[in-house]
């Protein structure tokens, strides 16, 4: 089994630091394999061979230093990379004179993990598409693209409204990377994934002992974010406690930890997101008007797929290259009608339902062009239901009747005689059946 220079092993049992750290690096392009606890971590490492394996010690059913220690006569020579705590870094050292490469104090950011692959498995990720590049060149993105140039050099707080798909975090990602923080990092969390007694953990994080379970202090993402970029995606989906905690952090611009009295300053940027109607939940009384107004100082809208035509080549490409990398194969060629299939679908899923299409029509085709029928396999001809056994009969014997008129030169009376019927119920069959003389 070869080592893929490009892939992850990341176990961690942090919710919300293992989602960030999978989301940020996937799209740098890495392979990532997230396990939370130890056994699903044996389980991974058995199965495959990363380029670089990131094990917290402390996990749920065990600890890492025992996982490792067992399985590092197995590994090889994978660069191992510990993560610890407060408190942990006697363990690392001995996990480091055991055979461990290094060693990593929470919390820590994703990109240095990107570096750590970099210098460990000699792998450079893929530079990413520069400002209007794979699907930014429709007029409606080209202002989108303009606006978030402009607030890249301003701390102005950013609602983005779209479609489920639009691509709110690539726009958010790309706000970030035009601007100042684009070396901070970079967390996103999805309010709506994240149970409403766990958001305030979560987000502003908790001292040792502050619930049960609390073994130690844990900084949520308000601190880990630093001097980056806080992206809150689904915000509309936050229950109306967490919405008051929202606006409060806010307003005042400190936090305070769960189970702590220190207060801490925000110096993250606070960029939302949402597919809802956030005017109309407040209508409703489902969403706090003073919050709204606090998230939407700037509301930017990004237009859904079916409005920006202009872009599908351009996406599609983008998919087509990707997936092709990813799956180690040559590009496949785009047929002109797969392109019109393209054109002519109205995309309810946006962005997010092109890059499925395209993957699934890329791992399931053979050849070195997709059709449309490999975009669209719903599209493909069913089958004929099959008929009944009366329209079964009436089937066979209008052709029956058909061969035997063709025989007899279309002559009625002599193909009656061949039927051994009647005239007239041969012009009755006839009419029953909708043949004409």
């Amino acid at each position: 089994m070869s080592a893929d220079p490009r892939s992850i092993i990341l176990i961690e049992d942090d919710a919300v630091l293992g989602e960030s750290l999978v989301q940020r690096l996937t799209l740098e392009g890495v392979h990532m394999r997230w396990a939370r606890t130890a056994k699903e971590g044996e389980v991974l490492l058995r199965r495959h061979k990363p380029g670089l394996i990131v094990c917290d010690i402390r996990l749920p059913d065990g600890n890492g230093e025992a996982l490792l220690t067992r399985l590092m006569p197995e590994l090889g020579g994978t660069p191992i990379i510990v993560v610890t705590a407060f408190g942990d870094v006697a363990q690392a050292v001995r996990l480091l004179r055991a055979g461990a490469d290094d060693y990593v104090e929470k919390p820590f950011s994703a990109q240095l993990l990107i570096d750590k692959l970099t210098s460990f498995a000699n792998w450079l990720p893929p530079t990413p598409p520069p400002p209007g590049h794979a699907g930014w060149r429709s007029p409606a993105m080209q202002v989108l693209q303009r606006h978030l140039l402009k607030l890249s050099a301003v701390d102005t707080t950013v609602l983005l409204h779209g479609e489920s798909g639009v691509g709110k975090e690539v726009a958010a990602r790309a706000l970030h990377g035009f601007g100042p923080r684009a070396n901070a990092p970079f967390l996103a969390i999805n309010c709506a994934a994240i149970p409403g007694e766990l958001m305030e953990s979560q987000v502003f994080g908790h001292e040792r002992g502050a619930f049960t379970g609390a073994l130690e202090r844990r900084a949520g993402v308000a601190e880990q974010a630093g001097d980056g970029i806080l992206f809150l995606d689904e915000v509309a989906e936050l229950g109306p406690d967490q919405q008051a905690k929202l606006l409060r952090l806010l307003q005042e611009r400190r936090f305070t930890r769960v189970g702590g009295r220190d207060e801490i300053p925000l110096r993250a940027r606070i960029v939302a997101a949402t597919n809802a109607d956030l005017r109309a939940r407040v209508a409703e009384g489902a969403f706090r008007e003073d919050l709204y107004y606090r998230l939407a100082v700037v509301e930017l809208e990004l237009p859904p797929l079916r409005d920006r035509p202009d872009d599908l080549a351009e996406l599609a490409g983008h998919c087509l290259r990707h997936f092709a990398a990813e799956l180690r194969r040559d590009e496949p060629e785009l047929s002109a009608a797969a392109f019109d299939a393209l054109l002519a679908h109205r995309w309810p899923g946006n962005v997010r339902e092109l890059r499925n299409r395209i993957e699934r029509a890329m791992v399931l085709s053979e050849g070195s062009r997709l059709e449309p029928e490999d975009l669209f396999p719903e599209r493909r001809r069913q089958d004929p239901a099959p008929l009944s056994l009366s329209e079964a009969r009436e089937t066979a014997e209008r052709e029956h009747i058909r061969h035997v008129l063709a025989r007899s030169g279309n002559r009625i009376s002599e193909a009656a005689q061949m039927l051994g019927i009647s005239r007239t119920t041969m012009w009755e069959r006839m009419r029953r059946l909708g043949l004409k003389s």
